[in-house]
């Protein structure tokens, strides 16, 4: 169901895989440049002169602060209603509303010439940099050699680094203009190299993508990145829904219009539309539900993360005046640990219920799994997230196998 981008996905993975590299006591300058030797081949093989590798990669150093930054990310879970509230924040929303205005006619034009909602535009551009205010101020050439070099187990960073070669060799852009994260991300939109080039679209037509400067190329950009991944512009991203009190959850999947049969309402009264949707009610059946459609998982292809998807989602719905949340998020919810979420995927898969990774991420190969065992153990209400006791049940019923 997830139509994730390699590509696109390239941000966020590069996140989660640098946290795992070792960072060094003390940098060792020979087997660095050693290392970026050895990238001459994959470049000369990607049309890169020569020169241009000489001239970029040959004075480079590490950069400390790399592994400092890596080092320094939180290394706990947290619930989505805690990163949903940061993100939606009304500050966010009210200066997207702004932003709106401003450029309501570019975003005419990009919405009519790709079909993503202007809503979904401004929430992404809000969501990936703040709207260009947090768009970092790195060497992006330097952060991706030094994430490449510590994790030569792994072609993600070295990929991109060589891009980043590409874009200097078309003359596409100075060295100078290619800064953003310490993960390499650039611009307002956030895009890898690797997506720049795939991506980038310049607003008018001609002339080089500027995502630094120009919010109408940012916009343009964001847009045909979307429509390239998948999105249907005659669908909404989902909505959030109210379930019937006796409401039997016997299946998280199903057509809009089938829900609808079942009892379920739009929040805002709006009719259902026709398609596949998943029912997701990310605090469990006491929190808010949400019917996602297919354009949901194109969200998922910026940031494969539910938190980040239904933050950007709902933000789009408030910067286009629909009002919040109609149910609130629970006060009190389990928050399973990374260490318990990969031990209750174990115990789904040797119940034969779970055929993904152990990678401790509740996607929705995780809360299928577990709304086909609170079917099984009859659990009620059978809403995919599970109580404080689903472990403990969990372990019961594999104990007893």
């Amino acid at each position: 169901m997830q139509r994730i981008s390699l590509t696109a996905r390239c941000y966020f993975f590069a996140i989660c895989l640098s946290l795992a590299f070792c960072v060094p006591a003390k940098a060792d300058p020979g087997a660095f440049h050693a290392f970026l030797e050895s990238l001459w081949p994959r470049a000369s093989a990607q049309g890169i002169s020569r020169a241009t590798f000489t001239r970029v990669l040959d004075r480079l150093s590490e950069d400390p602060s790399v592994p400092i930054a890596v080092a320094k990310q939180p290394e706990f879970e947290r619930l989505l209603s805690t990163y949903f509230k940061e993100a939606v924040s009304p500050t966010r929303v009210a200066r997207g509303r702004a932003l709106a205005q401003t450029y309501h006619g570019e975003l005419d034009t990009v919405v009519s010439r790709y079909g993503v909602p202007r809503g979904i535009l401004l929430a992404a551009w809000g969501m990936e940099s703040d709207f260009g205010r947090d768009r970092g101020d790195k060497d992006i050439v330097r952060s991706l050699a030094t994430l490449a070099f510590h994790r030569r187990d792994n072609d993600l960073f070295s990929n991109e680094l060589l891009s980043a070669l590409v874009i200097l060799q078309r003359g596409q852009l100075t060295r100078a203009r290619l800064v953003g994260s310490w993960a390499g991300a650039m611009g307002d939109p956030q895009f890898m190299p690797s997506a720049y080039l795939k991506y980038a679209v310049s607003y008018r037509g001609a002339g080089v993508p500027d995502i630094w400067n120009s919010p109408a190329d940012t916009l343009a950009s964001i847009g045909y990145f979307l429509r390239a991944s998948g999105w249907n512009p005659a669908l909404p991203w989902g909505m959030e829904v109210v379930l019937p009190k006796d409401f039997d959850f016997k299946t998280l999947h199903a057509d809009f219009r089938d829900f609808a049969a079942a009892g379920v309402k739009a929040a805002n009264g709006a009719a259902m539309p026709h398609g596949n949707a998943t029912l997701f009610m990310p605090a469990g059946a006491g929190g808010p539900a949400f019917l996602l459609s297919e354009n949901y998982w194109v969200l998922k292809a910026y940031n494969n993360s539910d938190s980040y998807a239904l933050s950007l989602a709902c933000l789009g719905d408030r910067i286009e005046g629909r009002n919040g949340l109609r149910k609130a998020w629970p006060q009190h919810q389990k928050l399973w640990r990374r260490s318990e979420k990969i031990e209750i995927q174990h115990l789904l898969t040797k119940l034969g219920l779970y055929h993904g990774t152990f990678d401790g991420k509740f996607g929705q190969a995780s809360r299928d799994a577990i709304h086909a065992f609170q079917i099984e153990a009859r659990d009620a209400p059978a809403d995919g997230i599970g109580g404080p006791g689903l472990l403990a049940l969990l372990h019961a019923k594999a104990d007893a196998r």
